[in-house]
């Protein structure tokens, strides 16, 4: 399948660089060889394209596992797209899912390769930056592997939640940050406290990266709260806010959270 990974990029790479031109910054700082964690924020559906495109090495990004588990035409041919650019299914449901999550990514950076992961856990409401989940620090000491901070830029706006078509206007981006090296918490992957401290200091470098504002909040417990603020307003409000571009996310879509 990693041949089928770089014949899609030299299909797909060109066309998205002539039709939205997106822009990268810090390439250098992602290493040439060796395993590394591109941990990055999430802004919508089109970061697994354009976080890889300017970089030489493969990206295994961890991704939703609805995309594997599709029936039909439809099912099969996502199966085989994501399965064949090296995406691995992830299980959000907790757990042992999260534990078999976990352990496939060690195998990853075990090979040698770049592991992409959103610490969010899934793709921003509204444009900020929400608080990280752990699982990037356990890997990160367990694999002994550095973290780069990655930044998707504008992507919100390119392509807005519940949104397929994007914004030609915007300019998609990408910022890599210079490596974060753990190695001083060596040893501490069952410490708590070192994972969240570890796991707040990448979300420091990845907002000072992207510009975003911070939330405090997990990403996911926003989105309920949105969710559930939608459905309680009448419907002739939410069409308005529709045509106004001002709508929260649906709860699901063929793009959603990954």
């Amino acid at each position: 399948m990693g041949v089928f990974y770089w014949v899609v990029k030299a299909i797909i790479g060109p066309f998205l660089r002539l039709l939205f031109r997106p822009w990268a910054e810090g390439t250098e700082n992602v290493p040439r060889t060796g395993p590394a964690i591109l941990a990055s924020n999430h802004l919508s559906f089109s970061d697994h394209f354009f976080a890889p495109l300017p970089l030489p090495r493969k990206v295994v990004f961890l991704a939703k596992s609805e995309y594997f588990t599709g029936r039909g035409v439809k099912g099969l041919l996502s199966r085989v797209f994501f399965s064949g650019i090296g995406q691995i299914p992830l299980d959000r449901t907790g757990g042992a899912a999260s534990e078999r999550a976990l352990r496939a990514g060690l195998r990853v950076l075990a090979a040698g390769e770049l592991l992409g992961i959103y610490p969010e856990g899934t793709r921003t409401p509204d444009g900020r930056l929400y608080r990280g989940k752990t699982g990037v620090a356990r890997l990160a000491l367990e694999a002994r592997a550095p973290v780069i901070p990655t930044a998707m830029v504008g992507g919100f706006e390119f392509q807005p939640p519940g949104k397929l078509a994007p914004r030609l206007a915007v300019r998609p981006g990408v910022r890599f940050g210079k490596p974060l090296d753990f190695s001083r918490y060596y040893g501490l992957e069952q410490d708590r406290i070192v994972l969240r401290a570890m796991t707040d200091e990448i979300m420091y470098e990845i907002m000072k990266l992207s510009g975003q504002e911070y939330v405090d909040e997990y990403a996911q417990r926003a989105k309920g709260r949105l969710t559930s603020a939608l459905r309680r307003e009448p419907v002739g409000a939410r069409r308005e806010e529709a045509r106004l571009g001002e709508t929260v996310p649906a709860t699901h879509d063929a793009a959603d959270e990954d």
